[in-house]
């Protein structure tokens, strides 16, 4: 009888989880129209690779944003239709002039952001297509988006977090700690029979298939699960000729 896998044991444990008290707020685009705000500080947040803008609006109501570059304490900040092109304001991507970099980019009208959103990062305005925006994402891949989803003019601030080396394994034991991941991590087929499927052997390597069912039992569900396929695509013969 094996042990536990390394997916089994974090489960849901307490311990396994990030502690939401370390976080101010999350980073979500606010649900306003036609209002501005003031930027009231920028907060740091070891969930996030950019720092957080904290907004606070006429009303007296506050949010949290990803900071843009060249954003500042003071700074106001619009939300609408039509706003100025200046980093930090909040408005469609209908309204944005093409090859305008924006962040924080919305997936849906009102979800508050899902594209571009890491330190540095940032996504532009391609194209518009009838009532769709072509918008290139920082992975290159060009997605279709409503002309309504909202986005932040500019590039998000924390550009070059990367650059700078951990120098040490307990920089990247932090680093690992404040978003609740594990580290180090250990190959499956490092490890003895007993710890994991892909364990055991004189050599490092899955010994058999390593795709398993979407209904397969805990202590098997590693390595590809459910792939779609797997191993190198064959040229079709009609392609060749």
């Amino acid at each position: 009888m094996g042990k536990r896998t390394r997916s089994q044991r974090r489960g849901s444990s307490p311990k396994n989880r990030v502690s939401s008290h370390r976080f101010p707020a999350a980073n979500n685009l606010p649900r306003v129209k036609d209002e501005i705000g003031q930027v009231v500080g920028l907060v740091h947040s070891p969930a996030h690779t950019a720092p957080l803008a904290k907004i606070k609006f006429e009303d007296g109501t506050e949010g949290h944003m990803a900071a843009p570059e060249g954003i500042s304490i003071g700074q106001p900040v619009s939300f609408g239709e039509n706003v100025d092109l200046k980093p930090g304001n909040v408005t469609i991507l209908g309204s944005i002039p093409e090859g305008t970099p924006v962040s924080n980019v919305e997936s849906r009208p009102g979800d508050g952001g899902k594209f571009a959103r890491s330190g540095g990062n940032s996504a532009t305005v391609e194209s518009r297509v009838g009532d769709k925006v072509r918008v290139r994402l920082p992975s290159g891949r060009i997605k279709e988006l409503s002309a309504t989803c909202r986005a932040t003019i500019g590039v998000l601030g924390g550009h070059g977090r990367t650059e700078k080396p951990l120098m040490k394994a307990g920089a990247a034991h932090y680093r690992a700690k404040a978003r609740g991941k594990l580290y180090p991590t250990v190959s499956g087929v490092a490890m003895n029979p007993v710890d994991h499927p892909h364990g055991g052997g004189n050599h490092q390597a899955v010994h058999g298939p390593n795709s398993v069912s979407r209904n397969t039992p805990p202590g098997k569900k590693v390595g590809n699960i459910a792939p779609r396929r797997t191993g190198r695509g064959r040229v079709r013969q009609q392609e060749v000729e």
